[in-house]
């Protein structure tokens, strides 16, 4: 049987959620490489001890000789099957060196960008984020039938003993919360995780935000804090994160990370985090989504309002339910999920608030479920088969060329 690439070429969190993908492959006895950005190579060694990973320089200037060496083995490979998960430049560039009836996903062709049935029906569903549902790890795992088990991906949640660990921010910073707010987050949560220490965790760049947390922190709670923004190598990082009782966090890879060792994540979602798409993988996490008419927005554009889905996370309600303390209702515009599975993959349940508009916010989870149930019978997942037949849905999310064309039809195969 030939052996397998799976070309993830964006950043720390994509490449822990290609772990469903690259489990079912495994189990599936395919030898898996892995080609990832240089700056990932020790993370990947990490989290898919059994592969074999080849780099590249995605995110930095490449050295021309080196890259020409790596494509140049990834060309000789003889790889039976690309799964190219990225609509980028060098992703696109990279599929090239492929037969494209071998490759999954996003490819060249006749220099023409083409995507396969499954990811165009995916672009279909996230025309209306709002309502797509579907987990990028199990979208991503879709390209490759049958999935792993949804439950064999990550462990459950359950604390480590290890304290409190807290992301100061991601990639975006209107996803994050800034030190003012996220102060009296963390001073909620700390009886979460055993009054124990605090873990800061976070890139050089965050060193300000770490250190004006900890100004706005009661004196008696600073000898528990360990300022980590900047001062760990990726081991250090997993073998850290690993350890915790629970990680605060908005939509980040250490998030994912944690998801990956099994530590429960209490996660904010807001602006553009949508915890149905990017929500951490795994049974009994938590996720707080603000919920705006506008959410989710679109992070490049300007907000139009004031950034009002931050202000949820101010309100004395939710802190004391972020302390597990109470069981009332979170303010009005933040919902709370906790994780599951369903026969797709991972779900994220609702169990405390609602949106404004609470009959819509009803309405809007129902047909969550039902793309959800749709896309589990499209992938031929037993337990879809029992779903009603949804030809709105067929109408929405399916093409012609996508059953009519034999090519496209090859390309949704189980291996």
């Amino acid at each position: 049987m030939k052996p397998v690439l799976v070309v993830q070429l964006a950043r720390f969190g994509d490449l822990v959620q290609t772990k469903r993908l690259v489990l079912g492959l495994t189990r599936a006895g395919r030898e898996v490489h892995l080609l990832v950005d240089a700056s990932l190579m020790s993370l990947a060694g990490v989290l898919y001890p059994d592969a074999v990973v080849h780099t590249v320089n995605a995110h930095s200037a490449p050295d021309p000789t080196r890259l020409l060496e790596s494509l140049s083995e990834l060309a000789a490979a003889g790889f039976g099957r690309v799964y190219n998960l990225n609509f980028a430049g060098l992703s696109m560039a990279v599929s090239n060196l492929f037969d494209p009836d071998t490759v999954r996903g996003y490819c060249l062709e006749a220099g023409q960008p083409m995507r396969d049935p499954w990811a165009a029906m995916a672009m279909r569903w996230t025309k209306n984020r709002r309502l797509g549902a579907v987990n990028l790890a199990d979208f991503w795992a879709g390209f490759s039938l049958p999935m792993a088990d949804a439950s064999a991906v990550n462990p459950d949640a359950a604390p480590r003993g290890g304290g409190l660990g807290v992301a100061m921010a991601g990639r975006h910073a209107r996803r994050s919360l800034p030190p003012e707010v996220l102060a009296p987050v963390v001073q909620a949560m700390l009886p979460l995780a055993g009054d124990a220490r605090v873990t800061l965790f976070g890139t050089a760049s965050e060193r300000p935000a770490a250190r004006e947390l900890m100004s706005r922190l009661p004196a008696r709670l600073l000898d528990r804090v360990v300022d980590l923004t900047g001062r760990t190598g990726w081991r250090e990082l997993a073998d850290t994160v690993a350890g915790l009782d629970r990680l605060l966090t908005p939509d980040t890879g250490i998030m994912h990370l944690a998801a990956h060792f099994g530590v429960p994540v209490s996660a904010v979602f807001l602006s553009s985090a949508w915890c149905h798409e990017t929500g951490p993988y795994g049974r009994g996490h938590t996720v707080w989504q603000a919920v705006q008419e506008c959410s989710p927005c679109l992070e490049s554009a300007p907000c139009p309002c004031g950034s009002a889905c931050l202000d949820v996370f101010r309100q004395r309600e939710f802190l004391r339910l972020a302390g597990g303390k109470g069981q009332g209702e979170p303010p009005a515009g933040l919902v709370g999920y906790r994780t599951d599975f369903d026969a797709l993959g991972v779900v994220c349940e609702p169990f405390a608030g609602a949106v404004p508009r609470e009959q819509t916010e009803q309405a809007e989870q129902a047909e969550r479920s039902r793309v959800r149930a749709f896309v589990a019978r499209h992938l031929g997942i037993e337990a879809g088969s029992a779903a009603p037949p949804a030809p709105d849905l067929a109408e929405r999310l399916v093409e012609e060329p996508d059953f009519m064309l034999e090519k496209h039809q090859a390309l949704l195969e189980i291996i």
